[in-house]
């Protein structure tokens, strides 16, 4: 039992975890052998999978930064957090705000024994864990420290990176986005990162089928599909764009073929 109070038998060690498997290829150490064999699958399939990960992460990280620096937000409701990696989002948020609030949110074992890094605020502000699945928004939203942590009189923005292509159509991912939405004011943000097979569909839907044959499906979607989760939002400049070309330096931007990035992004107003 970890000092969380969560059972370290709800960690299978000896199956791999998207969590994992992520942590291992931005060079992590809280992953396993099933993770570090089916990241190298992987990357057989598609050599560019570790720069399409880091791409990923630096999109947060410029998100966090654009909304916490140039719009003000200072309430950010993370969904899907993932294993902790130094800067997490109240890291970069903090960093330009200190009396910033995150809530984090996810349902992993693994991501909740290592919950206390993503606790580890800024004296000035605050952060909260909530152990739920995104499937499950009101859980999200009724839960105590979503009400004890963010003041729904003023603008939150809610993050979904990297986590909607673990989301069938039967689950209707549009949906419970749209509700987590819901509650929060005009003037708050979505922010999402959305998996695609666009640029690169051969070697992608390889990965895909890789990641489905160790039980996690995945729901690649095409920029038409990523644009329906902006619905009824005003979206930032440039719009929806590759991760790696969201609000990048050109410098940056130049050192990465199109091919290599199979994620969309994109940041939008709450009106």
């Amino acid at each position: 039992m970890s000092e969380n109070g969560w059972s370290a038998s709800e960690i299978h060690t000896n199956v791999a975890h998207s969590a994992r498997i992520y942590d291992y290829v931005l060079g992590g150490k809280d992953n396993y052998p099933p993770d570090q064999e089916a990241a190298e699958a992987m990357s057989r399939e598609w050599p560019a999978l570790p720069i399409h990960m880091r791409a990923n992460r630096d999109f947060m990280h410029r998100v966090a930064a654009y909304l916490a620096q140039e719009k003000g937000i200072r309430q950010f409701l993370d969904i899907g957090t993932g294993l902790p990696t130094t800067p997490n989002l109240h890291e970069v948020a903090q960093s330009a705000a200190p009396e910033s609030r995150v809530v984090y949110v996810d349902n992993d074992p693994i991501v909740l024994t290592h919950a206390r890094a993503l606790l580890a605020s800024a004296p000035e502000g605050r952060t909260a864990y909530i152990d739920a699945d995104m499937l499950d928004p009101e859980t999200i939203l009724n839960s105590p420290q979503f009400r004890d942590t963010l003041d729904l009189d003023r603008p939150i923005a809610l993050t979904v990176i990297a986590i909607v292509h673990f989301v069938l159509d039967k689950d209707d991912a549009y949906g419970i986005v749209k509700r987590l939405l819901e509650p929060l004011p005009s003037g708050s943000y979505l922010a999402m990162s959305i998996g695609t097979a666009d640029f690169a569909p051969d070697e992608v839907n390889r990965v895909g089928r890789e990641y489905a044959a160790r039980g996690m499906p995945m729901r690649l979607r095409t920029l038409a599909e990523a644009e329906r989760f902006f619905d009824g939002l005003e979206l930032v400049e440039p719009g929806i764009a590759q991760v790696h070309r969201w609000h990048n330096d050109p410098k940056e931007i130049a050192k990465i073929n199109d091919a290599d990035i199979a994620m969309y992004g994109g940041v939008a107003l709450k009106p």
